[in-house]
């Protein structure tokens, strides 16, 4: 029989969190925390009038489902501000630094060529939809010019992006180990 019954002894320090820093808050982070309280408001209102008081709001679910494609697409602003989207790294550490550096202004280029070219097609789509949303009298082109705006926003911070990586030479792709500190935030 075994007279040790202690838990094995772990390392503390391996679950201490690093202090949270707000220095990268920016103006489109509180716009973008406004509009997900607003679509919790929502949420919630939905949630109470349909469960507690056993009557719907009827504009509530079409409300919500639009804030949450507001959310969404200022959410990806916030990913392209700080260079955040996702990206398959996983080759990159087998490839030469100059194959990884041509490869970076490849995949910049072309991303900031398809946010533009999305917003210029979701423009052209919000002048031709002449539709009306079903609970409350706003035309849905509302909804769509603002997403042709948040792709607008994206493809100004890719192009950004690109052009600091052309500046610096280097990138979270380009130089993974050097950048380990930005990739916390980004797991």
């Amino acid at each position: 029989m075994d007279d040790n019954l202690d838990p094995p002894k772990t390392d503390i320090a391996a679950f201490e969190e690093p202090e949270i820093t707000l220095t990268d808050i920016r103006w489109v982070d509180y716009w973008a925390l406004a509009i997900f309280w607003v679509l919790a408001a929502v949420v919630f209102l939905q949630f109470f009038t349909r469960y507690v008081l056993n009557d719907s709001l009827g504009w509530t679910e079409e409300i919500a489902r639009f804030l949450l494609i507001a959310v969404t697409f200022t959410g990806a602003i916030l990913a392209a501000r700080k260079n955040t989207h996702i990206a398959v790294e996983f080759f990159y550490r087998w490839l030469p630094r100059p194959i990884r550096r041509f490869l970076q202004f490849a995949i910049d280029a072309i991303s900031t060529l398809a946010y533009a070219g999305m917003a210029a097609l979701c423009w052209q789509l919000s002048g031709r939809t002449n539709q009306w949303m079903v609970s409350i009298e706003v035309p849905k082109s509302v909804v769509y010019y603002y997403v042709a705006f948040c792709f607008g926003g994206i493809a100004v911070f890719a192009a950004w992006n690109t052009w600091r990586h052309l500046r610096d030479g280097t990138s979270r792709l380009i130089d993974p180990d050097a950048h380990e500190d930005e990739t916390l935030g980004a797991d």
